[in-house]
C-alpha cells in the first residue's frame, strides 16, 4: 500500500503502527482495553464444618474457606478494590432434592450471613444458584423418570424451577445481592424472578448464566464442590459445537427479567462472548472457569509460561471480546500486577 492510499504523499508519511509501541509509556497511552479491579469477582468456596482452608489439589492457591476464613477473604476483596465476590457452598450431607440449598442454616446462607455482615455494601456479594453442590447425585436439579425411555431419569425442568425459586428467595432472605442462575434450566430467570417479586425482594439481581457450555474444564471446579456428579451435564447445557443457540438464550434471559447476562467458560468461547456483548442492552459477565485457572498455574509451575503475563493476557482477551465483569480465582492476584510498576499495556492500575 502506498503512502498516499493512506493519506500521506511521500514514504515517510505511510502510518507506521510500530511507532505507539515503542516504550511502555506508549503502550499504556494507546491500549484500548483496560482492567481495572472493580471489573473483577472472586469466585469462593466455603466448606460446611470446615475449621480452617482446606487447599484444592487441582486448583493450586485456591481453598476451601471456613466461616471465618471467608468472612477474611471477603475483607481483602473490599481493601484490593474487587467489584464482587461469588459464594460456592460446599455441604456435608447431600440428597436427591438438595434441601440444603433453601435451608437458612444450610452452608450457603449461613455464609451469605456472614459475607454481608462483614462487607455491608462495600462489595457486591453474589451466591450461586444452582442444586448440583446439594444433590447426592449431582445434577443441577431434580431428577424425574423419562416418559419416553422408561427406567431413564433425566432433570425435570418444571419441578427444578420450583427448587430454584425456593433456594433464590433463601439468598435473598440471607442479603445476597445478585443471585447467579447457573442451572441452564428454560424459564430459569423468569421463575426467580416473579418468586422474588412476589415476596418483596424486587431489589435483588439476577446473574443468568445465559451462554453456559458443557466443558470438560469444570473438572477442578467440581473436585473444589466435592460433587457426586457421574456423567455430564450435556442434555441441559450448551454444545460445545453450537454458536447461534446462544443468542437464543440470551434473548429469552433478556425477556424474562435477567440484570446481568454471562458465558461460560469464557476463553474458549470469546466468539460467543463478542457475539453476547453485541446484542445485549445489560451488563455482560464471563467466567474464567477452574480448569481455564489450572491449565495457567501448572504450565507455569513447570516454567513452559510466564504466569503474570498469561494471566493478565487472559483476562485482556476477556474484556477485549466484550465481558464488563469477569469473574477470575486470579481476581485479587491480578490487583497486585496491576499495581507493579511495571504493568504491561492493557492492563489498569
Amino acid at each position: 500500500m502506498t503512502g498516499a492510499a493512506l493519506g500521506g504523499s511521500a514514504p515517510g508519511a505511510v502510518r507506521r503502527p510500530r511507532r505507539l509501541r515503542r516504550t511502555p509509556a506508549l503502550r499504556r497511552l494507546v491500549a484500548q482495553t483496560r482492567l481495572h479491579p472493580a471489573d473483577l469477582v472472586l469466585p469462593v468456596f466455603v466448606k460446611e464444618g470446615a475449621s480452617e482452608p482446606t487447599p484444592i489439589e487441582s486448583m493450586p492457591g485456591v481453598v476451601q474457606h471456613s466461616l471465618d476464613s471467608l468472612v477474611e477473604e471477603a475483607r481483602r476483596c473490599v481493601t484490593a478494590g474487587l467489584g464482587g465476590i461469588m459464594l460456592f457452598g460446599v455441604p456435608l450431607t447431600k440428597d436427591a432434592v438438595g434441601s440444603g440449598a433453601d435451608d437458612p442454616e444450610g452452608i450457603l446462607n449461613v455464609a451469605t450471613r456472614a459475607v454481608v455482615d462483614a462487607v455491608g455494601d462495600d462489595l457486591v456479594v453474589m451466591t450461586d444458584l444452582c442444586l448440583d453442590e446439594f444433590t447426592d447425585h449431582g445434577h443441577c436439579g431434580v431428577l424425574g423418570d423419562d416418559p419416553q425411555r422408561p427406567g431413564v431419569r433425566v432433570v425435570d425442568n418444571d419441578a427444578t424451577l420450583e427448587r430454584y425459586a425456593a433456594m433464590a428467595l433463601a439468598q435473598a432472605r440471607s442479603g445476597a445481592h445478585v443471585l447467579g442462575l447457573s442451572g441452564m434450566m428454560d424459564g430459569q430467570v423468569g421463575h426467580v424472578r416473579a418468586a422474588l417479586d412476589a415476596e418483596g425482594f424486587t431489589d435483588v439481581a439476577l446473574l443468568a448464566y445465559a451462554a453456559k457450555y458443557t466443558s470438560a474444564l469444570y473438572g477442578p471446579f467440581r473436585d473444589a464442590v466435592e460433587s457426586s456428579l457421574e456423567g455430564d451435564r450435556a442434555a441441559y447445557q450448551q454444545d460445545p459445537a453450537n454458536a447461534a443457540e446462544a443468542q437464543v438464550e440470551t434473548l429469552l434471559d433478556l425477556q424474562e427479567g435477567a440484570d446481568i447476562v454471562m458465558v461460560k467458560p469464557a476463553g474458549p468461547h470469546l466468539d460467543v462472548l463478542a457475539t453476547v456483548a453485541g446484542i445485549s442492552p445489560v451488563p455482560v459477565a464471563a467466567y474464567q472457569i477452574s480448569g481455564e485457572y489450572s491449565q495457567i498455574v501448572a504450565a507455569a509451575e513447570r516454567g513452559w509460561i510466564d504466569r503474570d503475563r498469561a494471566v493478565l493476557e487472559s483476562l485482556v482477551t476477556i474484556k477485549r471480546a466484550g465481558a464488563g465483569i469477569v469473574l477470575t480465582y486470579f481476581a485479587i492476584e491480578v490487583v497486585g500486577l496491576l499495581r507493579d510498576a511495571a504493568f504491561p499495556a492493557g492492563a489498569e492500575r
